[in-house]
């Protein structure tokens, strides 16, 4: 039988064609923890606000993969070397970067997994893969997990230059229609050079890297924490914690689940169950979006009063009301909503899932942090808080908080 062409090409609407180099990456794309990628959306319930948000995790990882491919050929024409080995690594890590993300990704690591981060599964499935591939994902895991001792291929993995936010903001901004999400990823990737196996941004693109920073605040913004998908989130978090409610009562009628997501609503699962039972991890890898949306829809016929109402109003796009503040709500606010819920006949234990507080925080640029290192014309290496002579650098570096409280107005509709 004649061997498949492993090295593929794809179409891809945010670069064109973009390679699969090599025949491990193609192994790897081609398998079934990187595939139930497809069955991810990347921006969760962005798609209430932006109907075009309907791209996947599966769509994002290989983009960075390619993006990654590029910044390879960049430090290789600037005199560095870099083995093939680790060039292929490099692309593997960031090609699974992801491949831990659960259905609705934020949303179901608050609610569904007892403090359980994304990051952290990713990893897992990386050392399972790795023992499947024979041990070809070694390198790709030390530089996931920022332990390989040249730190830049870390930092082009996860930093708050990576390939990773290069991707996602092109790519989040394309497909919903957010022009401020464009960022001349190719330009930032032009400018890369090593100084001592550190990342930096060579001086002239120091323009380009604050255009970078805009655009991740303005996405947060006009995106990310925009409210209407902070709504859409509170509500299908109090969805899944009256459905962990329903499935854990003796006695009440159950709620239509498949075996993979019932084994999440059922149990509390931390990192120690993760990795002591197999169990949980298997079940993870065939948990998807279609899961948790065939359970919402089914819930909307279920006999539970609270459960069915909300699954009805988030499927009909009924969505609650919601405010956003700078400061935290006063405590007569939220009596006076309580009483407006009351009065439309709501029961007293019902208040919970209908009334919900929270904040939401952004901040594009964190110096604290693994900071963004410009290479100025005299070899010197800088902060690019101190190379810009934008005075909103600084502001990029607050981190903004908003709160907010969104309430069932439409409840009678």
């Amino acid at each position: 039988m004649a061997t498949p062409n492993k090295k593929k090409i794809l179409n891809d609407p945010v670069y064109g064609f973009i390679t699969i180099p090599t025949e491990l990456l193609y192994d790897l794309v081609e398998h079934p923890y990187f595939q139930r990628l497809r069955r991810i959306k990347q921006l969760g319930l962005s798609e209430y606000v932006y109907p075009g948000a309907l791209h996947t995790r599966f769509h994002h990882a290989l983009g960075a993969m390619h993006l990654m491919g590029q910044a390879m050929s960049t430090l290789q024409s600037k005199g560095h070397h870099i083995s093939n080995e680790e060039c292929e690594a490099a692309q593997i890590a960031i090609l699974l970067h992801d491949v831990g993300h659960g259905p609705f990704s934020h949303v179901l690591e608050c609610c569904l997994l007892d403090d359980v981060p994304h990051e952290q599964i990713s990893l897992m499935l990386m050392h399972d893969l790795n023992q499947q591939f024979n041990g070809a994902l070694s390198l790709a895991i030390r530089m996931f997990e920022g332990t390989y001792e040249r730190p830049f291929f870390h930092q082009l993995i996860s930093s708050q230059l990576d390939m990773d936010r290069m991707d996602y903001l092109n790519r989040d901004g394309y497909y919903t229609g957010v022009a401020e999400g464009a960022i001349g990823a190719e330009r930032i990737i032009k400018m890369l050079d090593l100084v001592d196996d550190q990342l930096v941004v060579e001086a002239k693109g120091i323009l380009s890297v604050e255009n970078f920073l805009n655009a991740r605040r303005l996405m947060y913004w006009q995106v990310y924490l925009h409210k209407t998908s902070i709504c859409c989130e509170s509500m299908m978090i109090q969805i899944l914690r009256r459905a962990r409610f329903l499935s854990r009562q003796e006695g009440a009628e159950s709620v239509f689940a498949s075996d993979v997501f019932r084994l999440f609503l059922r149990d509390n699962v931390s990192m120690h169950d993760f990795q002591t039972n197999r169990t949980y991890l298997d079940a993870f890898t065939r948990l998807d979006d279609f899961d948790i949306w065939t359970c919402v829809k089914q819930g909307a016929s279920h006999p539970d009063p609270i459960f069915s109402k909300l699954c009805q109003m988030l499927l009909n796009r009924r969505l609650f009301k919601i405010m956003l503040s700078t400061e935290p709500f006063a405590g007569e606010l939220l009596v006076q909503l309580e009483k407006q819920l009351r009065q439309t006949g709501m029961p007293e234990d019902w208040l919970s899932y209908f009334l919900i507080e929270g904040q939401a925080t952004n901040a594009a640029y964190l110096p604290s942090g693994d900071r963004i290192a410009i290479k100025l014309k005299s070899g010197n290496v800088i902060d690019i808080a101190d190379a810009s002579d934008l005075s909103n650098i600084q502001v990029l570096t607050n981190i903004v908080r908003r709160y907010y409280v969104c309430w069932a107005k439409n409840f009678l509709e």
